[in-house]
């Protein structure tokens, strides 16, 4: 391992060598059966054939273009998220922390533009994530994430999750500009937010003039079994930051909003060099094609449905081991008694499972969205095969 890479990694000691869709080879052959995917990443496995061919005809063409020219890639996949969103436009990105701030910046434009510029308070909630920039780690307001980097950024508060007259209060605010929450947490925990509570929302934000910001950079693009997660409450945001799935592991991100919360991102205000360039584009429209078609949809349903009858089961069987089971959809989180980061390299070296940690003593199981009925039930019995080797453990 080289010694002139940054610290900041907690990595676990395997090299990957490999992948071919639910499937990992370590550089001396072993193999795994990957529930990480990239951290909700690689939506459709390793390799897709589709995505690959993607690639392959777009990089003898045309890798980067600047943007100063027109890219008819972006048109096209910007009409496609559009067509199947609640958005009128789209700003690309090269990943979830930059749609975020774009997301973050596009609030606080609007209200200008709407000649309220003393609205700049964006509440977020504890343990959401929103990404590694300032902007970001200000959103979350998590001290494990901001700690050393100076003082905090004026207007950005956090909020406890689910205490509703905290958050009645901040939308109630004459300088609030926005509310920033993921719909179904990723590293906080699993935790979804009701449907009802999204309703009211919804709701408070029309009648006190807040924009509503998601971030489905994790839950979104198919994950909870719809392709947005907010679409299970019957509402939609102003702006919602998207990435992750949507280049099936191809750096790509995007902010959408609707016309009237974009008013005020006009020509100057904002930019990138490399977002929505065309090597990305021509992937994110392929991946999105897959992730947003029914047959995926419905797999992510049917494969759920299986998983969380499965992971009840075991919980029942394992109560030593195993204390709740959350999540919506392939955003499963398994809530353990022993520390989930002893648990994940207990499954990743007994069972060859690759499971991802999170918030509240949890690990997380995020597979392909395409993942088979057959392939879940393999997951499981390495599940079980865990929860055995984990039970030996406490109990000895």
């Amino acid at each position: 391992m080289s010694g002139h890479l940054m610290g900041v990694y907690n990595r676990a000691p395997l090299e990957v060598e490999r992948g071919q869709g639910v499937r990992l080879w370590s550089t001396d052959g072993t193999e795994y059966l990957d529930c990480v995917s990239g951290i909700s990443t690689n939506a459709l496995g390793h390799a897709h054939p589709k995505l690959v061919q993607a690639v392959k005809d777009q990089a003898e063409k045309l890798w980067h273009v600047s943007n100063i020219f027109r890219i008819p890639g972006q048109d096209a996949l910007a009409d496609d998220l559009c067509a199947k969103s609640f958005a009128d436009v789209v700003f690309f990105t090269n990943s979830g922390t930059e749609a975020v701030e774009c997301a973050l910046k596009t609030a606080r434009k609007f209200h200008v533009a709407n000649g309220q510029p003393e609205r700049i308070d964006i509440y977020g909630f504890d343990g959401s994530f929103h990404g590694r920039t300032y902007g970001a780690i200000n959103a979350a307001a998590n001290p494990s994430y901001t700690e050393g980097f100076g003082p905090k950024m004026e207007g950005f508060h956090q909020l406890k999750w689910g205490d509703k007259d905290a958050l009645t209060a901040a939308f109630e605010n004459p300088t609030t500009a926005a509310i920033i929450l993921e719909p179904v947490q990723g590293e906080g925990g699993c935790r979804a937010t009701p449907d009802a509570d999204l309703r009211w929302m919804r709701e408070m934000a029309d009648k006190c003039g807040v924009l509503i910001i998601f971030d489905e950079v994790q839950c979104g693009m198919g994950r909870t079994g719809k392709l947005w997660a907010h679409e299970w409450a019957g509402m939609t945001p102003d702006i919602m930051a998207v990435a992750k799935a949507l280049g099936g592991g191809f750096p790509i991100g995007a902010c959408l909003a609707t016309a009237e919360a974009a008013k005020g991102m006009t020509v100057g205000v904002h930019g990138s060099t490399f977002g929505g360039n065309p090597l990305a584009m021509a992937v994110g429209k392929a991946a999105f094609a897959e992730v947003s078609s029914d047959a995926i949809l419905n797999n992510v349903n049917e494969v759920a449905g299986y998983l969380k009858q499965q992971l009840h089961g075991l919980q029942e069987r394992f109560p030593d081991v195993i204390v709740e089971v959350r999540g919506k959809g392939l955003l499963l989180g398994v809530k353990l008694v022993p520390n989930n980061r002893e648990f994940m390299g207990w499954a990743r070296d007994e069972a060859r499972l690759l499971v991802a940690g999170g918030g509240d003593n949890l690990v997380r199981i995020l597979p392909p969205l395409n993942i088979t009925l057959e392939e879940a039930r393999e997951a499981v019995e390495k599940f079980e095969k865990a929860c055995e080797f984990a039970r030996a453990k406490v109990a000895g």
